[in-house]
């Protein structure tokens, strides 16, 4: 079996109408979101698009063999900058809802990653009101958490700053992992928004590993999104720090998870090497980023399960723990 930990809803035309309109008006018109038709939400899923090679969202993980995906909102599209707060909050109270009745439509496809209204002008104490909605009564397993709610226009607070503790203390008490996801980024940043994700994943681990946090919160699950930035790659700048601490770096990193949405063999090879297999949970994004055809391998950019299959040194057992059994057993599956 695959489970995917990193997946993003699909969604109608309706629902980005909507939300072109909320940013328009600015909320004078009020909030009320369009009404989606069952049949209208799953043709979302089965339709082919052209943002993903012509292929729908079904059949991107039905041609991967993914057996069960978790899907949060679509991170570029979740605006948490945008003011007043209450677009926010309403844009991400509905993104919420069509996850959850798409986990109804196909059952035993899906299951829910909440997006949290991380509008600046809002207290992460705030946030958490949505996060505990979602996993009490839509059933969610986990949620989404971006790093830069300011979305590249203001420096945030690190994710060692109590300032997110909040939050932290939610995710304990629920018990549900947390996966960091950067979102848009808006000038006057001098990078893309792909470029901003690895930024950003990057600073987070730097942050919780050199902080009182996961001291504070033994039972905080954190899975980084994409293979956790620049830090595995570049962890000999690191390692070092045992000297003046005592303490291993590479023990401090393993105190994280790390999801494999990565493209290249190679890069999954080494984080593999550098935190375990243990610490590494299958993702894809299908359809995202990667779902385009590589010319040289006729394979598509995002078929993980194939790179992972190509690494002959991990044997059954260990594939069959970053396929299925870490993510089963982190959302108690």
């Amino acid at each position: 079996m695959i489970i995917d930990v990193h997946g993003h809803m699909s969604a109608p035309d309706a629902y980005y109408a909507w939300k072109a309109s909320l940013l328009s008006h600015r909320g004078a018109h009020g909030g009320k979101p369009p009404a989606i038709s069952d049949d209208a939400l799953a043709a979302s899923y089965h339709h082919p698009h052209p943002s993903f090679g012509n292929t729908s969202h079904l059949a991107h993980i039905d041609g991967a063999g993914i057996d069960l995906q978790l899907i949060s909102p679509r991170p570029f599209q979740m605006m948490h900058s945008e003011r007043p707060a209450k677009l926010v909050q309403w844009f991400t109270e509905e993104t919420n809802n069509l996850i959850h009745r798409a986990t109804e439509l196909f059952p035993g496809r899906f299951k829910g990653v909440a997006g949290l209204p991380q509008s600046p002008d809002l207290t992460p104490r705030e946030w958490t009101g949505e996060l505990r909605r979602t996993v009490t009564e839509l059933g969610f397993v986990g949620a989404m958490l971006n790093t830069d709610p300011h979305e590249g226009t203001e420096t945030p607070p690190a994710l060692g700053d109590r300032y997110w503790y909040p939050v932290y203390e939610t995710l304990c008490e629920l018990d549900v992992p947390v996966l960091l996801h950067a979102a848009g980024c808006k000038p006057p940043a001098r990078e893309p928004y792909s470029l901003h994700f690895i930024q950003e994943e990057t600073v987070a681990v730097w942050s919780l590993v050199n902080s009182g946090v996961l001291k504070d919160f033994p039972d905080l699950k954190i899975i980084v999104s994409h293979g956790g930035g620049a830090i595995p790659y570049q962890v000999g700048r690191f390692l070092p720090s045992v000297v003046r601490t005592g303490v291993s770096y590479l023990d401090k990193l393993r105190r994280l998870h790390f999801d494999s949405c990565l493209y290249t063999r190679d890069s999954l090879e080494l984080l593999m090497k550098v935190v375990g297999t243990d610490r590494v949970l299958f993702g894809s994004e299908k359809p995202g980023t990667g779902s385009q055809i590589d010319p040289e391998t006729g394979r598509w950019f995002d078929d993980i399960h194939l790179l992972i299959d190509d690494i002959e040194w991990l044997g059954d057992e260990r594939r069959a723990d970053v396929l299925e059994n870490n993510a089963r057993a982190l959302f108690r599956l």
